[in-house]
């Protein structure tokens, strides 16, 4: 709601605008839609972002039959769905099906968005979230799979997954803390041998990739690339398209186009 400008986009005035729209989603039904004309795709950013990001349409909101066949699809291309608040469990378990070490798969444990503002802990009353769930149906359908399938997979692997997740908290922890206060020329972290990992060493240099928000070959490719192409690179990030959607101009793709189109 705050980060994509929605209370704009959907002109709610209210100090908590979570709570209004909750009140009566399908209110705002024709305002919430948002089409980006470039790649003829309609948004809705107050709906089923799960399954729109994974490639079902918005369209299809309503139509419960559609998005099972759909969710079917997903469950035989994906051999695993991790989830965000089960992330721990998840990547063990990641770690487990594609034989990777440890190392592999630890992660900052260091919160960085950590935007404020008046409503972010509000807590919706039953009605509200019986609103939600119904209005975001297709997402909550996605989430409930999933759910279900991740913790299919765990019970699978037997009692000794809970050990390795235990060891697997403790390290990224005790990794987390060396690299938020390494200090320059120390010496490296040794994370000894286990049943579930061979030794490693956590260096500055694993830190950094640890923390970086950039993937290698990403920065690689755009260095190599053209002039043209730099500005491809440039996509303009839905946030930024829906001020233009708000402001009544039409959604671009490359911020090059927009910055043009403020020009003319």
């Amino acid at each position: 709601m705050n980060y994509y400008h929605l209370p704009e986009l959907l002109k709610i005035k209210s100090k908590n605008p979570v709570q209004t729209f909750l009140q009566d989603p399908w209110k705002y039904k024709d305002l919430s839609e948002a089409y980006f004309d470039f790649c003829k795709v309609t948004w809705d950013g107050t709906r089923n972002f799960l399954s729109f990001d994974l490639g079902y349409p918005t369209e299809g909101a309503e139509d419960k039959e559609r998005a099972r066949r759909y969710i079917s699809e997903l469950e035989a291309d994906f051999t695993l769905v991790l989830l965000l608040e089960h992330l721990d469990e998840s990547l063990v378990l990641l770690r487990r099906l594609m034989c990777w070490e440890l190392r592999d798969v630890l992660y900052d444990v260091e919160g960085k968005n950590n935007r404020t503002y008046p409503y972010k802990s509000y807590i919706p009353t039953a009605e509200e979230l019986a609103n939600l769930r119904r209005w975001k149906a297709v997402d909550y359908l996605v989430y409930d799979t999933f759910n279900a399938s991740l913790w299919r997979k765990i019970a699978a692997q037997g009692p000794y997954f809970y050990e390795e997740l235990h060891y697997f908290r403790e390290v990224r922890k005790s990794v987390s803390k060396f690299c938020h206060t390494l200090k320059r020329h120390q010496q490296p972290l040794i994370i000894k041998a286990s049943k579930w990992s061979p030794q490693f060493a956590v260096n500055s240099m694993y830190c950094r990739g640890l923390q970086t928000r950039d993937i290698p070959l990403g920065e690689y490719i755009r260095k190599r690339a053209s002039v043209k192409n730099k500005k491809e690179w440039r996509s303009l990030e839905v946030r930024e398209n829906m001020h233009r959607i708000i402001q009544g101009l039409p959604a671009v793709k490359y911020k090059y186009e927009a910055e043009a189109k403020k020009e003319t």
